[in-house]
């Protein structure tokens, strides 16, 4: 009889469990979806299975820095899915490699694809695959180094490991879509402001040898020249 009661007991634990497992699964898909990845694209995937993914050469990848990290950016152009000769809102893909890892996707919009469209257009239909938006009731406004170009954060989505933020930039105006993966970011950004600070400090060492080097090629082009003429001349 004991053991009966105690099997018992086990099972209803079990279907317990069970339930609440289920409520908890069917609560994340109901408040959001997979925010590791952009279409097929997934965040931490390496440059050549992007690449390959993308119909891109992985040696047409730019790289940015080769020090204190291997940081490199690779862009796609979306192509309609099919045979379909339906335009594509998404003028470009910049996928960013951190240590051939991708750490960030850079979705740039097509601004004549998505004229007046507002930005709660935008939200609604990112949201229909990431969930529910977190909108910034004061937009986080940056200044970029091009032209001074304004861009503020409208709206993100995001989880302890990922992150995706609608900007909207005075260029335009234009949206574009920025998915992270958070880890990989952070020490993204911490290798590229080593990278300036080793940069700036043999900027001088740098400028000296590229000075010598331009001065030596003149001697040469001159001492060739003399030669020739040299050689020609008759007064």
């Amino acid at each position: 009889m004991k053991k009966l009661k105690r099997a018992r007991s086990r099972l209803v634990a079990s279907l317990s469990l069970a339930v609440i497992m289920v409520a908890a699964a069917s609560s994340a898909a109901a408040f959001g979806g997979d925010l590791s990845n952009y279409r097929a694209f997934q965040l931490g995937t390496d440059l050549a299975s992007v690449a390959k993914q993308a119909g891109v050469d992985p040696s047409q990848a730019k790289t940015i820095h080769l020090r204190p990290a291997l940081m490199q950016e690779l862009e796609w152009r979306a192509q309609p899915l099919g045979p379909s000769s339906r335009r594509e809102a998404v003028q470009s893909v910049v996928f960013s490699f951190y240590n051939g890892e991708l750490f960030r996707v850079r979705v740039n919009y097509d601004r004549y694809e998505t004229e007046g469209l507002t930005a709660d257009d935008f939200v609604d239909a990112i949201s229909a695959t990431y969930g529910p938006a977190s909108r910034l009731t004061a937009p986080a406004k940056t200044t970029t180094e091009s032209y001074g170009e304004q861009e503020e954060t409208l709206a993100q989505w995001q989880d302890p490991k990922y992150r995706f933020e609608l900007i909207r930039s005075s260029y335009g105006p234009s949206f574009k879509l920025v998915g992270v993966d958070k880890a990989l970011a952070n020490a993204a950004e911490a290798a590229t402001v080593e990278a300036k600070r080793l940069d700036d400090r043999e900027a001088p060492e740098r400028d000296a040898a590229r000075v010598a080097s331009e001065s030596e090629a003149a001697k040469l082009k001159l001492e060739k020249a003399r030669i020739l003429n040299k050689a020609k001349f008759r007064m």
